[in-house]
């Protein structure tokens, strides 16, 4: 499945020098770590939020709460609720009592205490065994999947435990293949590198090329999806769809790797160089690029003006990932269009993986009347987080017509069967990716060994839909290689002819 990492300087949030762990809220950096909002974020009393909230906790008959993370250790509820948060739009009612908010396709980087089973067990265990015993621990407790692929899960890890180690980097093998057994690729160890690329990528303390990356569902090789405009990538000739082969001397041609391994080399340093070897047309093709801070802008709008199409004026949003202010940006975007004479309008998310849930939500919110059902989200325990509209949107008359390709996932995926399945767009290109599940993401103590990604909860469509490896069918089929400014040329006249 896809991943699609950003390779930039993003700054999602930021928190004083103390900071603990970070929660990293984004639908996408993860279609194999996709995701996004999850609660516990124990720093300096970090804060989590737009002008709607990021981090929720819903109890019957209450409007959207704000939830606080806390660093006090003496917190047993580890958070402070603020009820009554204003300006949401959206509304969620939740039957039973939840200790955690999760809102689909989360990360959570979170350091791990260690507490051991029972004191006289790890004592006897060697530096290798703990490490696999706590691996072993943090899935126990939070997979969705409680039968851990129909296996022993228990017996695996007894049979772990009765080797003897010789090197830390034994042990992460041996991890590596007990969470393999699971048959779920988006759980699985992170290296002390991937961990630190995640983290970095989420606190802005990265420098990259200006390139999306994206897996092909197909073929599972690391793509170029996008590559922003001034950057070097582009400044150098890297272009869409360029596969990745080599970088700074790392096969990447195996089909196994993932878009976070590719990640992991390009970054580095401002202004340090790194040699990419790309596939194109069945040719390889050589860069030398210098890193940068990298500023991606997320949303675009233009008139396009396509006679063969239909008359008038059609404004295009194109949307490439979602943050805390997408909707809001989105909202001027529509704005403009609407004064500059369109009375049509194309969202483009060809591409879009995801990104942080509630811009997603927010951002579906805009065309829907209120209490409209948006996303559902269930854990491993099925209890079940419901999203709905609180109050009407600001465009509930306008044609919308969603544009979206097999690289649209996630966050993406949750607007287009929001608006789809409350019959507000017509959605056309190919059928979605198809990621439906929610990671958290972990770090050991100490940080030298990483960290774990765990599938701890799933996601529905307003109609209940499991989209998960499946996607979301489109209404009307078409081409979806147009260019990325000309998005109507993908389009014909029965598209319209369906509003």
């Amino acid at each position: 499945d896809t991943l699609t990492l950003v390779l930039n300087t993003m700054s999602i949030f930021s928190s004083s020098s103390s900071l603990a762990s970070v929660a990293i809220t984004l639908i996408a950096l993860f279609h194999l770590n996709s995701c996004s909002v999850h609660s516990f974020a124990p720093s300096s009393s970090l804060t989590l939020s737009s002008k709607t909230s990021i981090l929720q906790k819903i109890s019957p008959a209450r409007p959207f709460t704000h939830i606080q993370a806390s660093n006090n250790a003496n917190d047993g509820s580890r958070n402070r609720i603020n009820d009554g948060l204003k300006g949401s739009p959206h509304k969620n009612t939740l039957p039973t009592a939840i200790t955690s908010a999760i809102v689909a396709l989360s990360l959570l980087v979170q350091p791990i205490a260690t507490p051991p089973a029972s004191a006289s067990d790890y004592a006897s265990f060697s530096p290798e065994q703990r490490f696999i015993a706590e691996a072993w621990r943090q899935v126990d407790n939070a997979y969705i999947d409680r039968t851990f692929n129909h296996q022993n899960w228990f017996q695996l890890r007894q049979d772990a435990l009765k080797k003897k180690y010789k090197s830390m980097d034994e042990a992460r093998s041996e991890v590596e293949k007990l969470l393999g057994s699971l048959g779920d690729r988006y759980t699985r160890y992170l290296s002390p590198a991937k961990y630190d690329s995640i983290v970095n990528a989420a606190t802005g303390n990265v420098y990259g090329v200006g390139v999306e990356l994206a897996q092909d569902k197909e073929a599972m090789r690391v793509i170029a999806s996008d590559v922003e405009p001034n950057g070097p990538a582009a400044k150098g000739g890297l272009k869409p769809k360029d596969v990745f082969m080599e970088v700074d001397g790392v096969r990447f041609d195996d089909g196994k790797a993932t878009p976070d391994d590719v990640a992991v080399v390009v970054r580095g340093p401002e202004g340090s160089k790194v040699g990419v070897v790309v596939e194109r047309d069945g040719k390889t093709v050589d860069f030398i690029l210098t890193r940068e801070p990298i500023k991606i802008t997320s949303v675009r709008s233009y008139i396009g003006e396509n006679s063969g199409v239909v008359d008038g004026k059609v404004g295009v949003i194109r949307i490439k990932s979602f943050s805390g202010t997408t909707a809001e940006t989105v909202k001027s975007e529509l704005e403009g269009l609407k004064k500059k004479g369109a009375t049509k309008f194309v969202l483009d998310l060809r591409g879009n993986p995801g990104g942080l849930l509630p811009g997603g939500v927010d951002t579906a919110s805009l065309f829907l009347e209120a209490n409209k059902p948006v996303v559902f989200v269930a854990n491993k325990n099925g209890v079940v987080d419901a999203q709905s509209t609180l109050g009407d949107g600001v465009d509930l008359d306008s044609q919308l017509v969603l544009l979206v390709d097999r690289n649209t996932a996630s966050a993406a995926e949750v607007m287009t069967a929001a608006l789809k399945e409350n019959k507000r767009v017509t959605v056309v290109g190919e059928q979605t990716f198809g990621k439906g599940i929610v990671q958290t993401i972990r770090q050991f103590e100490g940080g030298e060994n990483g960290g774990v990604a765990v599938t701890i909860a799933r996601y529905e469509t307003p109609e209940h839909h499991d989209i998960n490896k499946q996607g979301i069918p489109v209404d009307v089929k078409t081409n979806v290689d147009c260019g990325k400014e000309d998005a109507l040329a993908c389009l014909s006249k029965e598209v319209f002819k369906k509003l």
